[in-house]
């Protein structure tokens, strides 16, 4: 069985809410009898009136997903330039939309997520900072600019404030916004110097 969320890629940046599961048909009715009752199952569902944005979502979800790729490629290969560690570098075959920065320091890891929030279609005018986040052992800093909370298929950036300093960048429902907070993340930290 399969199980994930359509805030992610699956929903194409337009879901948003709602998850699937896939499977053996058993697994999925005995899964579907504990998001509901037995003898209800899949026959029902919290769609919460969404149903057209997450058909819709499963529609736009190829492009915008090759968007998110196209964009981590560009961080991979603006910040490569800029002489930080990436993974997987530019010139590697790309299995996720998950572009990793390495900063080396605090004050570059806060300065990047900062100028991707900086450079988010949505929220750009609030700053992010690090906290304590339940789960974490270490403070944690999350840059979001998203119309869905939590769609990690926008674009979005966090890293926890420990060596060595990883800021892990995703998203861009297009490749020109997703530029945009890249071109903004590359300037915050060149003005650290």
């Amino acid at each position: 069985m399969i199980i994930g969320s359509l805030i992610k890629n699956p929903g194409g940046g337009m879901a948003e809410t709602g998850g699937y599961i896939a499977g053996e048909a058993r697994a999925v009715e005995l899964a579907s009898y504990r998001l509901t009752s037995v003898g209800v199952g899949c026959e029902v569902g919290a769609t919460l009136g969404q149903n057209k944005n997450m058909f819709k979502g499963l529609f736009y979800a190829p492009h915008t997903t090759a968007q998110a790729i196209k964009t981590a490629y560009l961080a991979a290969y603006m910040f490569d330039a800029l002489g930080f560690e990436v993974e997987p570098a530019w010139t590697e075959p790309r299995y996720d939309i998950i572009q990793t920065v390495i900063t080396r320091s605090p004050e570059k890891l806060c300065a990047f997520c900062r100028g991707i929030q900086a450079g988010s279609p949505i929220d750009s005018f609030v700053t992010p900072e690090p906290w304590d986040m339940p789960g974490y052992s270490d403070k944690v800093i999350m840059a979001a600019g998203a119309f869905t909370q939590g769609s990690s298929i926008e674009l979005s950036a966090d890293g926890p404030l420990r060596p060595p300093y990883t800021a892990y960048f995703q998203g861009g429902l297009t490749y020109e916004s997703g530029k945009i907070g890249i071109m903004s993340a590359a300037q915050a930290m060149i003005d650290l110097k």
